[in-house]
């Protein structure tokens, strides 16, 4: 299995996807008593684009933009951390259409001589996928209400999370098998 590979220190294993941060707001649910009136006003400002690789230790790997994560921009990080790593290394990866292209599929070999390994998760799983959990954690726990004021305060609070997970902002990924 791959973990315990991983667990054993055999292998460098990540965890990668991408996430969306909008100045239109993050709000998984609510509450409010009956007579009180609570509003978030929605802003159109912009988004930002975070596409990285998590390992069970916290150590994140990320890049950001605010353009659309594609087939392209996700060849050149894996490409990128071809060249950086210093023992096998496998990356997770759901089935999204920017994660399967051909063009990512023809890079494959090339990466594997440099000891860089794509591991594609079952379709509808994204509980296995541990960069997940941080994705929520980062827009439930790391960003303010009030860094939605602007697309500036919003990137801004975004960056600084992103530079401080596995610092001062850690999720526990303990607890597995």
């Amino acid at each position: 299995m791959i973990e315990a590979q991983s667990r054993a220190g055999h292998i460098d294993l990540f965890y990668a996807d991408e996430t969306r941060v909008s100045t239109e707001g993050y709000v998984p649910y609510g509450w409010q008593f009956a007579h009180e009136k609570l509003t978030i006003e929605v802003k159109r400002w912009g988004a930002l684009n975070v596409f990285g690789l998590l390992n069970r230790s916290n150590q994140l790997i990320y890049r950001t933009t605010v353009e659309n994560i594609n087939a392209d921009f996700v060849i050149e990080q894996l490409e990128s951390l071809s060249w950086k790593i210093t023992r096998p290394t496998v990356v997770v990866l759901d089935n999204a259409s920017a994660h399967k292209a051909r063009k990512l599929a023809q890079c494959i070999d090339y990466w594997q001589q440099r000891g860089l390994f794509l591991f594609y998760l079952p379709p509808y799983s994204p509980h296995l996928n541990i960069i997940e959990r941080f994705w929520k954690e980062l827009k439930e726990g790391c960003i303010r209400p009030e860094d939605y004021q602007s697309a500036d305060t919003l990137f801004y609070a975004v960056d600084r999370a992103l530079a401080a997970t596995g610092k001062q902002i850690k999720v526990n990924f303990a607890n597995y098998q």
